[in-house]
């Protein structure tokens, strides 16, 4: 790969990871992730804001590129850590090697990490919240935008040419082509905004009150350019990132959009059966947004970005000896650490000798702050009555959900 301009002395450092890894070792990538390390050149000074982990040939792809640019071994003067992810900064070991006097600028929280992750002391200077740092002809200012989604996160803002550095905020999955929004094909579009949902909701959403805190800090900061850590970068509408992001951080408090995701998994296909009403009952309500998945076949990466805009969840398990099906009980895990919250909730499931799933479930319902509107429960295949009761329960949620100003 090579290094993008993106204005004179300032260049973009993007590395790819491919689809066969899983990003965090948890959420799948099939298309994959970009990870993007950045160089300001000034008179007097250099400095690499973020970089990369040695992880599926990056760190080969980011030195190349700094090769290309003609950067020496010891012509960092300063290294950025935005964010002490090991993606962002699993090389540093390295860096410091090349460039025994560059220091390692960082918000105070990272200072501990630093030492725990690298075991580096040395050269490691704290800045403070709207700190500057001259370069010569080049400034850097730095902002603490703590949890967005490490305690020890900011972000940098370079004041003469208006671009902001901000490391994991606005960022997406996938990869591109096409460097920044006013190049991307309308392919990558159709691939970029579903991947950043995605990614929101798999790394961001449980620190959205954060994520509004940090937008809402730089609200006077003229932002012409911004360069997140993963992903494109924004220069013709920096102002769709932030407002993409806004909304998907208000979805925390409710604003969420009039749409339903059901989830179900069945042994026999006994819960199964009862399915297609529930997904009847929801599209009876013009206006009202299904979305269908089927677990453990689908993982709740997938699943995670579509109830995290949904108003309304129904969740379709059997009893698995005594207890709820394992494989959706993860499911709900993971809704809750995502802080999925205060939607409209239903339930349905078959058992065999006896039921137990509903005990299991209402946990999440009260730590989730669900309002639960009931549940179809029934022994072995369902019946008529049962199914009607599944088309009524889902059609009523829908009608809830549609009426909600």
């Amino acid at each position: 790969m090579n290094p993008d301009k993106i204005v004179n002395n300032v260049y973009r450092l993007p590395a790819t990871v491919c689809c066969k890894e899983l990003f965090e070792g948890i959420w799948p990538i099939p298309n994959g992730v970009m990870i993007n390390s950045y160089l300001v050149k000034g008179s007097n000074k250099t400095v690499l804001i973020d970089y990369v982990k040695d992880w599926d040939g990056a760190k080969a792809l980011v030195d190349s590129e700094l090769d290309q640019l003609k950067i020496e071994e010891n012509d960092i003067d300063y290294f950025v850590v935005n964010h002490m992810e090991p993606d962002h900064t699993g090389a540093i070991v390295d860096i410091v090697k090349k460039n025994p006097n560059a220091k390692i600028l960082c918000s105070k929280k990272a200072v501990p990490l630093i030492e725990a992750f690298y075991g580096i002391k040395e050269n490691i200077h704290v800045v403070e919240d709207g700190e500057t740092l001259d370069l010569g002809e080049k400034t850097l200012q730095f902002f603490m935008t703590p949890n967005v989604h490490w305690p020890e996160t900011m972000m940098t803002y370079l004041i003469e040419d208006k671009i902001l550095f901000s490391c994991d905020a606005f960022g997406a999955y996938g990869i591109y082509k096409n460097s920044f929004d006013d190049q991307l094909t309308e392919k990558e579009w159709a691939l970029l905004l579903p991947e950043t949902e995605r990614y929101f909701a798999n790394i961001i959403s449980s620190f959205s009150a954060f994520c509004e805190k940090a937008i809402k800090k730089l609200e006077s900061v003229d932002v012409s350019i911004i360069c997140p850590s993963h992903g494109i970068m924004w220069r013709k509408n920096p102002e769709k990132a932030i407002g993409l992001y806004s909304k998907l951080a208000s979805y925390a408090k409710g604003k969420r959009e009039k749409e339903i995701t059901i989830v179900w998994s069945s042994m026999y296909g006994n819960t199964k059966a009862i399915l297609d009403s529930f997904i009847d009952g929801v599209e009876s309500v013009p206006g009202v947004k299904c979305y269908v998945f089927q677990v453990p076949q689908t993982h709740e990466s997938f699943i995670l970005e579509k109830a995290w805009r949904s108003e309304g969840l129904i969740v379709g398990m059997p009893t698995y000896e005594y207890k709820m099906f394992p494989p959706m009980y993860t499911v709900l895990d993971q809704m809750d650490r995502s802080h999925i919250t205060n939607r409209k909730i239903a339930r349905f499931g078959s058992y065999g000798w006896s039921g137990g799933a509903l005990k299991q479930f209402l946990p999440f319902v009260e730590s989730m702050k669900l309002d639960f509107l009931g549940e179809v429960e029934y022994q072995g295949y369902p019946s008529d009555e049962d199914k009607k009761k599944a088309f009524d329960l889902a059609a009523r949620m829908a009608k809830e959900i549609l009426e909600e100003k």
